[in-house]
């Protein structure tokens, strides 16, 4: 059985710190219903996974690549990078924060694949280590996307790749003008970078980083569905001006009322999904 390895930071600030655990335990909650729910999430993973097979995308191919999973979760990607590791010389490792997604991402995934609790903004890992860094939907939690860019930077050998996907401004918009009208002044939707301010910290921390965007829209038949679906994967509110305790039923019945319907009765969650790629040169 492979060993679930975990490191933590001395630097972390106690707010931070707070923070993050909270991220972890919700994720680390979910980690039985994520999968089920996870659409979204399997089709930017299966973006990049793509261009992954792309000829000449992985380098030393022949010898093994060593691939870091980041945010790897339940660790759906993380076997699957496995296959294309190269063989005995290659290794993949799944990094998470939450030490519930890898306890269930060890239980079913691969023998020879490594699991580590990790910080994405400090990782436990040598500089020039890797050939590959693989990261769905996990920078958007991080408090310091820079930070998580420039580590990532560190750790890749000359001529390794990045790739990195994340939720943009304008994610979830339908959901949050629905809630502004039914509680006014409280948040219930988390925010996310826009494309201007997460271009400007990509170039910040990378080499000539390319960015792709594009608008998924997922349907839902129903508004609580989609809350259900939020919860399933982990994701729902994590702002500080979240309520402690449950939202009433009042204040739910009228954000479903102001949600838009389509023509089909069903209702659309708009999710703004950007793509980064970048391949160290030196």
């Amino acid at each position: 059985m492979a060993a679930v390895t975990t490191l933590k930071d001395p630097t972390t600030t106690a707010l931070s710190r707070n923070a993050k655990t909270a991220i972890a335990r919700d994720f680390g909650a979910a980690s039985k219903t994520y999968n089920p729910a996870a659409r979204l999430q399997r089709y930017m993973g299966q973006v990049m996974f793509d261009q992954l097979l792309e000829p000449g995308c992985l380098p030393q191919v022949g010898t093994g690549c060593q691939i870091l999973d980041l945010g790897c979760g339940t660790g759906w990607f993380t076997g699957q990078l496995d296959g294309i590791s190269g063989g005995p010389e290659g290794s993949v490792t799944g990094a998470d924060l939450s030490l519930g997604m890898l306890d269930y991402a060890r239980a079913a995934g691969a023998p020879g694949i490594r699991w580590l609790v990790a910080d994405a903004e400090s990782l436990p890992l040598e500089d020039n280590s890797l050939d590959v860094i693989f990261s769905n939907l996990m920078i958007q939690w991080c408090n310091n996307s820079v930070g998580v860019l420039a580590e990532c930077r560190r750790v890749l050998r000359p001529g390794g790749r990045l790739f990195v996907s994340t939720l943009l401004d304008g994610t979830l918009d339908e959901l949050r003008g629905a809630w502004q009208q039914a509680d006014p002044g409280r948040e219930h939707v988390n925010r996310f970078e826009s494309e201007e301010v997460f271009r400007r910290q990509a170039l910040e921390a990378l080499p000539a980083p390319c960015i792709a965007t594009e608008s998924i829209v997922l349907d839902y038949p129903a508004p609580m569905a989609l809350l259900a679906e939020l919860k399933a994967i982990g994701a729902g509110f994590k702002g500080s001006a979240r309520r402690r305790k449950a939202t009433a039923p009042g204040r739910l019945r009228a954000m479903c009322h102001h949600y838009p319907k389509g023509n089909d009765g069903q209702v659309y969650a708009t999710y703004k999904a950007a793509w980064l790629t970048c391949r160290l040169l030196h």
